[in-house]
């Protein structure tokens, strides 16, 4: 009977076996959720992202008395001049490549291999936007594969202006703030839609380091790196 018992058990085998077969359903179910929601933002706003939660749980103890700013706005209300610098800034190919420059990832990695570890990952707008959507501040390679699968999953269900859209609404400038209106209004005392040349090269300047440029507003290299991306926004491609 003992016997019996003992051959009856799983053996390393079969438990490996099991629990590789929990993690793959777990991870094709996470890939559906993420799917599923990209297409409801085909039409549905974006009520939040992941590091606007992440910042609502933080906030309050590194940083008492800031809180959330978001404010959503429709596309045609966003400055072209704001549209145009962080083109220009962050993705001077973004209307002609498919949410990946193969160039800027190669760099990335030689850059890093270098370094001996993650300073550069060679995003573009629309990893950014994976990134900022679903996934955390953490700098891992699991983390990369995981936002160029979404990366995709964005660029095959949204064409790129509502990719654009969800983007300039959603991205993190400085300590709390989200989205174009509530950077025109925190920064500027404005709205979006009055947004300047000279006021969107230096947000779209912030955009890499969004908290430590509010902190360091009067940064030199903030002031002479505005100047070239004021140069350059005539030259920038817009979706339409």
């Amino acid at each position: 009977m003992t016997a019996t018992r003992r051959a009856s058990r799983p053996g390393p085998v079969r438990w490996a076996f099991y629990l590789g077969a929990v993690l793959l359903i777990a991870w094709l179910a996470t890939q559906a959720y993420y799917f599923a929601q990209i297409a409801i933002w085909n039409t549905v706003n974006p009520q939040s992202t992941a590091f606007m939660r992440s910042d609502a749980w933080t906030l309050p103890k590194e940083r008492p008395g800031v809180s959330l700013q978001h404010t959503w706005v429709p596309y045609d209300q966003i400055s072209h001049n704001l549209k145009r610098a962080i083109i220009a800034s962050e993705d001077a190919n973004f209307v002609n490549n498919n949410g990946y420059e193969t160039d800027a990832i190669l760099q990335a990695w030689e850059r890093n291999k270098a370094k001996g570890k993650i300073v550069r990952g060679g995003s573009t707008i629309t990893q950014q936007l994976a990134r900022n959507l679903f996934l955390s501040r953490e700098k891992s390679y699991i983390r990369k594969g995981q936002e160029l699968i979404i990366t995709w999953m964005l660029e095959t269900l949204m064409d790129k202006e509502r990719i654009f859209e969800i983007y300039l609404n959603s991205v993190e400038w400085g300590n709390g703030v989200y989205g174009a209106e509530a950077a025109a209004q925190y920064y500027y005392k404005t709205s979006a839609s009055k947004l300047t040349a000279g006021q969107s090269a230096r947000l779209a300047v912030m955009l890499p380091r969004p908290k430590y440029f509010d902190d360091h507003r009067g940064s030199a290299y903030l002031v002479q790196r505005a100047r070239v991306i004021a140069r350059r926004m005539g030259a920038a491609e817009l979706p339409d």
